[in-house]
């Protein structure tokens, strides 16, 4: 970064969470059996005609929106024609040179609060293709034997959002990176369109970087021209992103440092070396041979929808999180981690549930991300529900249990034995309140350790914490503590 100034742009695709494909009326589901979700249409069969989802435009405008985009009055699909194995019918239909969403700008903040206004060349709708999945080798199509082909994903609704040329991040570049995917990601959750999972690729980024040298004394630094781009693609996880960048600008460094040009090509990323590798050249003018689709209307939303859609743009993320922070009376730090474990979604719902921003913050940071972090999943992954949380922690309100055993019912609501309530009642998990049951278990208590009593009579109060283990232990930690410790003090004839 001494010698060059990056210059980057991200194209980010959203899968949108319709019930049914962009142009047919094939489900709209992912991790069904593969070819199983596919009809003529999505196959591109002689004769097919397609039939564009109202949905997927009414969700594309909402983005846009939300990207601060004008919407175009008229805009019509094109067919991009190319040849790959996942593309059935050999062209894509995309749109061109008349993009529904165009012209729009994003505020990104960095973690030390700092913003980054992103401008929006474009935010155009197409549908997705299919995926191939390469069989031998490493897993890639390098070294495969064969590759296989699965359908079911190709006619899905996206929208591609398009930035301008990002310049003069710096060192800070990945960061920003990073942030502004996020932040497309934070939205399209808000928004209700896509359930924004990079891992199963409804939402995924290509990442274009270049290089030019820095600009010399007295010399402007955007006057200096780009340099050649490389453009990685489909990756997905926002810290493949960050790494991706952060390779791919030092192997463009060492290039131009030892003289040598940069191609100009598509790159592939690999998580396992955190590295990438050539794909295709492009280095002359891509021509995808566009022109009009025939079989489709132009989309033309009247003002009046578009301003309807408007009044339903939810909150900035980082206005929310902000907003959020000093609702709750978290710190810093606290918000930070619950930003960074993708927590807000769960903590804003258990809360409208009627549980404690903090006893929220405290289930679904503390155990639940135990939990999520020994299985290797996500906490929406979970077998729990907001209401679940807030449910168990009404119990632990009420008296009816206390948290060693609110996490015993935890543990059976996640292994699927019903909710928190259904699971307390079923494994007999209430504390034990009954006097007469407790005044037992601590005579039994006492009795075993004589010596103990002695102490709280001489006035060694903190003595008693050795009854009240005793005491829970015999009861598997189903007794009111509070309430032991009280008859204890009662025992030894000391004033609590």
């Amino acid at each position: 970064m001494e010698d060059f100034d990056p210059v980057f742009g991200i194209e980010v695709h959203v899968e949108l969470n319709t019930k049914t494909k962009m142009f047919c009326g094939c489900a709209n589901e992912f991790g069904a059996e593969p070819n199983t979700q596919v009809c003529p249409v999505c196959l591109g069969l002689p004769g097919s005609m397609p039939v564009t989802n109202e949905k997927a435009v009414e969700s594309a405008i909402r983005l846009g929106l939300a990207l601060g985009c004008s919407i175009r009055e008229s805009s019509r699909f094109a067919r991009k024609n190319y040849f790959y194995p996942d593309l059935a019918k050999d062209y894509q239909i995309s749109q061109y040179d008349e993009p529904t969403c165009y012209e729009g700008s994003l505020e990104v903040v960095l973690d030390d609060g700092t913003v980054v206004e992103i401008g929006i060349e474009r935010a155009h709708m197409e549908e997705d293709a299919g995926k191939n999945t390469h069989v031998g080798g490493s897993g890639g199509i390098q070294g495969a034997d064969h590759s296989l082909v699965d359908y079911n994903r190709g006619g899905v609704p996206l929208v591609e959002i398009v930035t301008k040329p990002i310049e003069g991040m710096g060192s800070r570049t990945a960061e920003v990176a990073r942030a502004y995917v996020a932040t497309i990601r934070d939205i399209v959750r808000a928004l209700g369109i896509s359930d924004g999972r990079m891992d199963q690729g409804s939402v995924r980024a290509d990442v274009n970087l270049s290089l030019r040298p820095k600009a010399q004394a007295g010399e402007d630094q955007s006057a200096v021209p780009f340099g050649k781009r490389s453009e990685t693609k489909n990756v997905n996880s926002l810290r493949a992103i960050e790494r991706a960048i952060h390779f791919e600008a030092g192997r463009q460094a060492a290039l131009l440092s030892d003289g040598k040009p940069v191609v100009q090509e598509t790159r592939h990323w690999h998580e396992d070396t955190n590295a990438t590798t050539p794909g295709r050249s492009k280095e002359e003018a891509e021509d995808y041979r566009y022109f009009p689709e025939p079989d489709l209307l132009p989309v033309e939303p009247s003002r009046e929808w578009v301003e309807e859609l408007r009044g339903t743009i939810p909150e900035h993320p980082a206005k929310q999180r902000a907003r959020l922070k000093d609702e709750w009376g978290f710190s810093d730090l606290e918000m930070r981690d619950v930003v960074a474990a993708d927590a807000i979604p769960a903590l804003l719902a258990t809360v409208g549930a009627g549980a404690t921003p903090q006893a929220a913050r405290k289930w679904w940071m503390g155990e639940l991300a135990r939990v999520a972090n020994d299985q290797g999943v996500s906490l929406e992954e979970l077998a729990v529900t907001p209401a679940d949380v807030a449910e168990l922690q009404s119990l632990v309100d009420s008296g009816r249990i206390n948290d060693k055993l609110a996490r015993q019912a935890l543990a059976g609501v996640l292994a699927g034995e019903g909710s928190p309530t259904a699971v307390v009642e079923a494994r007999g998990l209430e504390v034990v309140s009954d006097d007469s049951a407790l005044e037992k278990a601590v005579d039994e208590a006492l009795a075993a350790q004589p010596d103990v009593l002695a102490k709280i009579q001489d006035g060694k109060v903190q003595a008693a914490g050795a009854i009240v283990g005793a005491v829970m232990k015999a009861t598997r930690g189903q007794a009111d503590a509070g309430r032991v410790r009280e008859i204890i003090l009662q025992r030894a004839g000391v004033e609590g």
